[in-house]
């Protein structure tokens, strides 16, 4: 657990030097359907870089050198085997590519390199993510590290990082460069294709973003919410159309996440405080916004949804950029302070929380081992 906590003080701590806002604006606002070209670096963001390559190597280097940290760690170690074999395992192409490619460089059953790889491809798109989207490069760091979202990578490899590719494409849905957008979670979803839903999803909350919420629209939310009731049948036969093994597992039942549904609550209480500030008239936070909505939505009445997380991460992960979104457009200073400190013991809380659960043995993610001490 010291490693942890040391590992996220750390990082939050080198976040504070961090001033991105410029980045930010040339990431975020379309010039003429275009973007501003990069101008000559400053000195600010020079440091930036130095600051966010510390930050990364950290992420990167702590998730690199586990062994044995996560409940499916020697799961993926003896499909790792089974892909070398050329037998049937139920991973998308594209994972099982690169683990064919690297073992067939490093050696058979040698999975470290492995999981060294996706580790630093996992911390590479949270790092960029942040840089490009987040207004408050500390505050966004700190949610990540305590709402779990980097610890958890060091067990659901694929989902993860492909969680951090929809993190860091998302951008693009803002740029209005869909198509690049699309092409991302593309080749994202050869190596885990339940991204494919972050499509329709991102697209049409980034079209009601921009627009006035009518009653029409409304009526649509009602009957979707509806639907999840009443058709969860439907829902469950196009789920395992995609994913036949679920039905029947033991990840086929009803699983209700009061954690996850209050972590929305919290979240859309404070949206709904200072909506006219901070969402109303800023497309940005609009469409974090809907993302946590709907977020709320699957929690509450889609539990059926077998790993139901494995869905509402895409919309809920979204949370380190709208929550301090949010806290720096709050004008009274008290207010602000007030908020910021609330949150911040909220999601310490829920660290505390995530930490004493790392060690369940479902999870694993605690004690911490790595291969150069252990």
């Amino acid at each position: 657990m010291a490693v942890y906590l040391t590992l996220t003080v750390l990082v939050v701590a080198l976040a504070l030097f961090v001033n991105n806002r410029e980045n930010v604006k040339l990431h975020m606002v379309p010039v003429q359907g275009q973007f501003s070209p990069a101008k000559k670096m400053t000195r600010q963001q020079a440091f930036n870089i130095v600051v966010l390559v510390a930050v990364f190597a950290l992420l990167a280097g702590v998730s690199a050198c586990r062994i044995a940290v996560g409940n499916d760690y020697w799961v993926y170690r003896y499909q790792f085997n089974l892909i070398m074999q050329n037998r049937h395992v139920s991973y998308e192409p594209g994972f099982n590519l690169v683990v064919w490619l690297i073992q067939s460089l490093f050696g058979y059953d040698n999975y470290l390199p492995v999981f060294g790889f996706f580790s630093v491809v996992t911390c590479f798109f949270f790092v960029k993510a942040l840089y490009d989207q987040a207004e408050w490069m500390a505050a966004s760091v700190f949610l990540l590290m305590t709402g779990g979202y980097y610890f958890s990578s060091l067990n659901s490899v694929r989902y993860y990082f492909v969680l951090a590719i929809a993190l860091y494409a998302m951008k693009y849905v803002l740029r209005k460069q869909y198509g690049v957008f699309i092409a991302w979670i593309v080749f994202a979803a050869f190596f885990h294709k339940s991204i494919l839903v972050v499509i329709p999803i991102y697209l049409f909350a980034y079209w009601l973003s921009g627009r006035k919420i009518s009653r029409w629209l409304y009526v649509v939310g009602s009957v979707f919410l509806v639907s999840l009731i009443a058709l969860k049948d439907v829902y469950r036969e196009i789920i395992f159309f995609f994913y036949p093994f679920y039905e029947g597992s033991v990840f086929d039942k009803v699983d209700i996440s009061y954690t996850n549904i209050a972590k929305c609550a919290g979240v859309l209480f404070l949206c709904f405080l200072f909506y006219k500030t901070a969402i109303k008239d800023n497309r940005q936070n609009r469409f974090y916004f809907f993302l946590n909505l709907a977020g709320m939505a699957v929690y509450t009445f889609g539990s059926f949804i077998p790993e139901v997380s494995r869905i509402g991460y895409y919309l809920i992960a979204t949370q380190i950029f709208l929550i301090p979104g949010v806290l720096i457009r709050i004008e009274n200073k008290k207010w602000r302070i007030f908020w910021t400190v609330a949150v911040g013991l909220a999601f310490t809380g829920y660290f505390a929380l995530f930490l004493h659960s790392a060690y369940d043995i479902n999870v694993r993610l605690l004690p911490y081992l790595n291969w150069i001490f252990n």
